[in-house]
């Protein structure tokens, strides 16, 4: 009969101090022998200054011992993921690295891993979402939150930021995948025929209901409804909707049994429904109903790091092979995009049909996006000009942002823009920001 092996994992937070507790009570006890022999030999005091100093070596030597033990695989670790391609190169103009000490550096790795594993955890878990910014991760982490519940969802944002992919995003990641998932743009469906739409109705209920029809909601029972724009839904129908939402039932148009439905709300809209609310164009309670879990998307123009991403995704999805500029890529990086990300799409789908030489170049590009570029060289230093004063205000707003966040102390500013804090001086000098100001409205 084999004998079965036992293993047992002891945290160090427990076996460091008790090997430090154990070391001192020895010492503590040979300490007591050595004093007890030198009163009773009569030895001379310098006996008891070896022992000391025999104390003070050995326990320094156990320390570098555990030390070494604990950090060795650390260290190997982090020289294994500088030396991998996907580490982070250093910025061009670090001219001289900023000596840090061991601890330091080690947490500034693992924060680059952990920002890697987060973009390949983005990249895997929502490949229909181009987007690896951090404000799209935090996105992704909600998601992954409130997918796994059957709370309601209410996604806000701009017209073209990709609501719908969020939508299937939850329902993906959610326990009732695989179970049916209905999509019902209400904007889409005239305000006469809504009512039918979500709820069904009984044949002869009205005009041309030649037969009975099955609505959104029983289509959608134990699965999920997805309800676009709920904006643009009538105030008669948002009544009805939040029986629906509290109490699971309902009856079809022209009919009278009630019908119930275990269904998981997502609604979606790209306006302001709290200033609906006091305008009256949209009921209270239904709002407070629907706004148990909002997920705010951000407009393309709030992360512009994601630009380049989106542009060779859409890009790889042309029939024959197209590129960008540099100048192009610069151009797309300073425009504000307020049609998001569905103006993206088409910009450079317009752009691809326009190029001959498979570059999409500044001309390409429609006159909102380039603004005007003449064939003079005054011309083009104007575009140029603008395309610097846009670049600055990119570069301004970030150093801001920076400063906001690190309370207005340069050195930690300088480390979250990835520069180093000569460059970010100059920088700050050259954009003209203040300093001292924003140090004064973080103690306000």
């Amino acid at each position: 009969m084999p004998t079965r092996k036992y293993h047992f994992q002891i945290s160090l937070y427990i076996l460091v101090p008790f090997i430090s507790s154990g070391a001192a009570l020895i010492w503590v006890l040979l300490t007591d022998r050595v004093i007890l022999y030198i009163a009773k030999s009569g030895a001379t005091a310098w006996v008891f200054g070896i022992w000391q100093a025999a104390v003070v070596v050995i326990t320094y030597l156990i320390s570098l011992l555990i030390t070494w033990l604990i950090l060795e695989p650390v260290s190997r670790f982090v020289k294994k993921a500088e030396s991998l391609p996907v580490y982070p190169a250093p910025p061009l103009d670090r001219e001289k690295p900023q000596p840090v000490d061991a601890i330091a550096h080690y947490s500034r790795v693992f924060e680059q891993i952990t920002s890697i594993l987060s973009k390949v955890d983005a990249k895997e878990l929502f490949p229909g979402i181009v987007g690896q910014s951090a404000v799209m991760r935090g996105l992704f982490s909600q998601i992954l939150k409130v997918a796994k519940t059957d709370s309601t969802v209410l996604i806000c944002g701009e017209s073209g930021t990709g609501k719908e992919l969020v939508a299937t995003s939850l329902f993906e990641h959610s326990p009732r995948r695989g179970k049916a998932f209905i999509k019902l743009n209400c904007v889409a469906i005239p305000e006469g025929l809504l009512e039918s739409e979500l709820f069904g109705h009984e044949k002869g209920s009205f005009t041309g209901a030649t037969a009975q029809k099955i609505g959104k909601f029983e289509l959608a029972n134990s699965g999920t409804i997805f309800l676009d724009e709920i904006g643009d839904m009538p105030l008669s129908t948002q009544a009805k909707l939040l029986r629906i939402i509290q109490e699971k039932e309902f009856e079809r148009v022209g009919g009278t049994r009630t019908i119930r439905v275990d269904v998981r709300f997502i609604a979606a809209t790209n306006k302001d429904l709290t200033e609906m609310v006091k305008l009256g164009t949209f009921r209270e309670d239904l709002y407070y109903r629907l706004n148990v879990f909002p997920l705010l998307l951000p407009p393309l123009r709030n992360r512009k790091e994601d630009i380049p991403l989106l542009a060779e995704h859409f890009l790889a999805q042309m029939k024959t092979p197209v590129k960008l500029s540099p100048e192009s890529l610069q151009i797309l990086a300073a425009y504000q995009w307020p049609g998001n990300v569905r103006e993206l799409k088409n910009t450079l789908e317009r752009s691809a049909v326009l190029t001959e030489s498979g570059v999409i170049e500044p001309n390409h590009f429609p006159p909102q996006i380039r603004e005007e570029l003449p064939a003079s060289g005054q011309g083009k230093e104007r575009a140029s000009s603008a395309l610097d004063e846009r670049l600055e205000e990119i570069e301004k707003s970030l150093i801001i942002e920076a400063l906001n966040r690190s309370g207005g102390v340069q050195v930690k500013a300088a480390e979250l823009l990835g520069i180093n804090q000569r460059s970010l001086w100059h920088r700050v000098k050259k954009l003209g920001i203040d300093v001292g100001t924003l140090k004064n409205q973080q103690k306000m």
